[in-house]
């Protein structure tokens, strides 16, 4: 009897390791082949427009600009700091509360905008992966020129002074006294960034 319950216990070790094998090998080795040869835009790319947003932040914090993006909106601080503020919005988990994906469910398209397709997620900024699941705070897939650059501001410095319902948190370390800091200049950046890929229609 006891032979034969170890057999068992063999057995459905072995299918249980066959069985992860199996779908490490489906599900992450077949799936990173599949799309590794799609076509997609890397940050280079991407930074070589300089968004008038930056410029504009240049502008409206010349002093904290200068010390943290010296040289000005160039195309290689703006790739610091879409790659930055992507960096940290990773980091403070904003993808928990925030997608970038507007989908067919809900009405969504008619709050956030048309439907979200593939090849607007084919860029270096997407990777890993952001789209998100939750809907505590708005879709952010188009977050580009919806809203001021001083409006960020304020929103990060204190979400409740420009919208008096938000549950979001205070995110202070964003700044030197009143003014953006690195963090902030950054994640101002890439949220003005969202979207401006995508056509309008």
């Amino acid at each position: 009897m006891e032979k034969s319950i170890e057999k068992f216990q063999f057995i459905f070790l072995v299918a249980g390791i066959g069985f992860f094998v199996l779908a490490f090998v489906v599900s992450g080795v077949v799936t990173v082949n599949a799309i590794s040869d799609l076509p997609y835009t890397s940050l280079d790319e991407i930074s070589q427009d300089v968004s008038p947003y930056f410029t504009a932040l240049a502008r409206q914090y010349p002093e904290q600009f200068e010390r943290y993006f010296p040289g000005g909106p160039t195309s290689e601080n703006y790739r610091e700091a879409l790659n930055l503020g992507r960096n940290i919005y990773i980091a403070e988990a904003c993808w928990h509360c925030h997608s970038q994906q507007v989908r067919p469910v809900a009405n969504e398209d008619v709050r956030f905008g048309p439907v979200s397709t593939a090849a607007e997620q084919q860029h270096e900024l997407m990777m890993p992966q952001l789209m998100g699941t939750r809907r505590v705070g708005p879709d952010l897939s188009r977050q580009s020129g919806y809203r001021s650059n001083d409006w960020h501001v304020a929103h990060f410095y204190n979400p409740r002074t420009v919208a008096p319902t938000s549950v979001m948190p205070r995110y202070t370390w964003f700044f030197d006294g009143q003014q953006p800091n690195k963090k902030g200049i950054a994640m101002i950046t890439y949220m003005q960034w969202l979207g401006s890929n995508v056509e309008q229609q």
